[in-house]
């Protein structure tokens, strides 16, 4: 008998979002996690809020929102309030009931840029990599690290000379003036972004465009491919090793570490300071260009092709931080800023590394 194509809605719903939301779903173990995580940072997210006033957007439903919006790959804080509008899934992760509002952006982002101007990322990350630890995941003796440019939210024409002259009015558009480049020497030094102070023109290698960005870094354990550690910096020719060697520095322990990277950290003045700090620096040899740095120290024993072999995991944090992560080009303007995005999205992709080796473990 065929069935009718009929629909009445129904006044009250007797299944909560928790029945609806599959047991073998894979936000579960995620939303357990976080909410572990959370529940530890109750203090620090309690000082974030006057104790007077109207009530604000709870920090964690505020902060389970960014994990979404990270790991759903959305673009704006207005496409996540109509996901929230309409995905019951979303709903259940975030913390909300099926007849409650959904918040305005403008309400929303404003509550989210007061959880920026706190170390709550770096706090939520060090809360996840204790789970990781208490799960027996994480190595204190293998490390890998590796860079990459983060495009800013700020464009070429925006790159004008230092000046203290009053800008000349354009003559035509002003929201899109025509710029002529030709003949002109741009650098860092003589010009600055009236859209993002902090941002760097940086060239990755030769004969590639010079975009304005900053430098992401990342800290990876070789064991199970973890992050353990990010930061950013302004883009410049030494970032990389400079943020390295800070990395090392602030790991927990002063046992002998190895730290693999790839040939631009091939240098004198980089591998002396990490042997300095008792670390062994298994990075990739220079074959051209210049002399490597590297000596039978550290090549001669089988480790080196060992961590030649694992560092190339660090490609698939980075890889997975810029196309999933919004690090491609982020939104948001300044260091600080963008280095809470970045630790952020670096515990995002930890703890869905940290579900897939349980799940594998299972």
């Amino acid at each position: 008998m065929r069935g009718q194509d009929t629909q009445q809605a129904g006044m009250f719903s007797y299944l909560s979002p928790e029945e609806r939301v599959p047991v073998t779903h894979p936000l579960r173990p995620i939303r357990q996690s976080v909410d572990t995580a959370l529940t530890a940072l109750s203090p620090q997210l309690a000082k974030l809020d006057a104790h007077t006033g109207r009530p604000s957007i709870a920090p964690e439903q505020l902060l389970r929102g960014l994990l979404l919006q990270v790991l759903y790959r959305l673009r704006s804080e207005r496409l996540l309030m109509e996901a929230l509008q309409s995905n019951l899934l979303f709903r259940w992760f975030v913390g909300l009931d099926l007849d409650a509002p959904v918040w305005a952006v403008t309400v929303f982002t404003k509550n989210r840029d007061r959880v920026l101007a706190g170390a709550v990322a770096t706090a939520f990350f060090e809360q996840v990599l204790a789970q990781a630890k208490a799960q027996r995941l994480l190595s204190d003796e293998h490390f890998t690290v590796d860079g990459t440019l983060i495009e800013a939210w700020a464009g070429q024409k925006s790159f004008k000379q230092k000046t203290d002259a009053a800008p000349v009015p354009p003559t035509e558009d002003p929201g899109n003036p025509s710029v002529d480049f030709r003949d002109e020497r741009r650098t860092n030094a003589t010009h600055a972004s009236t859209t993002d102070l902090e941002a760097r023109r940086y060239k990755q290698a030769a004969g590639q465009e010079a975009p304005l960005g900053f430098l992401g870094h990342v800290l990876m354990e070789n064991r199970h491919g973890l992050v353990v550690n990010a930061c950013l910096t302004q883009a410049t020719g030494t970032a990389a090793r400079e943020a390295a060697r800070a990395l090392v520095r602030e790991r927990p322990g002063r046992q002998r570490v190895t730290l693999g990277g790839d040939k631009n950290y091939d240098t004198h003045a980089f591998v002396q300071d990490l042997r300095a700090v008792q670390g062994t620096p298994p990075v990739a040899q220079h074959t051209t260009n210049r002399a490597s740095a590297m000596d039978g120290r550290t090549t001669r024993h089988p480790g080196y092709a060992v961590s030649q072999q694992k560092r190339k995991r660090v490609e698939e944090i980075v890889g997975w931080l810029k196309t999933v992560g919004l690090l491609r080009k982020v939104k948001l303007r300044g260091v600080q800023r963008v280095d809470w995005l970045c630790t952020f999205a670096a515990a995002v992709y930890t703890l869905v590394r940290m579900r897939n080796l349980v799940e594998a473990a299972a």
